[in-house]
């Protein structure tokens, strides 16, 4: 089965293209890191991301998800990848960890994810949530990340401008094929 990420800045719309593409019928797969965070909050944990583990933690779950990753009609589509938990370790200025590191070489070596990525690109705006506390600029930054991660371990990015959701989901279905 096909399997395909879905990459760029937080707050891009991901999540809900992501809804799109399940409607479609595609297997979808939810972003890691968001759950993370959500689960200890709900504990009392107020910034999980500063916590030393947090990294480790979002690899272990994106590879559970991975690992037992639904069917779908078409392709598999994940919200985010092990490289962009790698974006984001180096985002908090932390280096890869050990864990993360094996995880990387695990998914490009292995070939785990489709060699094209759907980056989508920010609306022009960043809403903070619980989960997302960084303003528009930092969000950008991020995308950069993201997209330099990208790009030096070869993957092809398809461009996904911002614009209407049917719009974008349509764009990632067609280019799915």
């Amino acid at each position: 089965m096909r399997r395909f990420v879905l990459t760029g800045t937080p707050g891009s719309g991901k999540t809900s293209i992501l809804r799109g593409l399940d409607r479609l019928g595609y297997g979808v797969v939810e972003e890691a890191a968001t759950s993370v965070i959500a689960e200890a909050q709900a504990r009392g944990e107020d910034e999980p991301w500063t916590r030393a583990s947090f990294v480790d933690d979002v690899v272990a779950l994106q590879r559970r998800r991975q690992l037992d990753a639904p069917t779908g009609r078409f392709a598999t589509v994940f919200d985010r990848s092990p490289l962009c938990t790698l974006a984001l370790a180096t985002f908090l200025g932390r280096p890869p960890s050990p864990a993360l590191t094996a995880e990387v070489d695990r998914v490009t070596s292995d070939g785990t994810y489709e060699p094209r990525v759907f980056f989508i690109r920010n609306l022009g705006f960043c809403e903070p949530t619980a989960a997302r506390r960084i303003d528009f600029a930092e969000s950008l930054a991020f995308e950069d990340i993201h997209e330099r991660t990208y790009r030096s371990y070869g993957f092809e990015l398809v461009d996904i401008p911002a614009g209407g959701l049917d719009e974008r989901v349509a764009a990632v279905a067609a280019a799915i094929g």
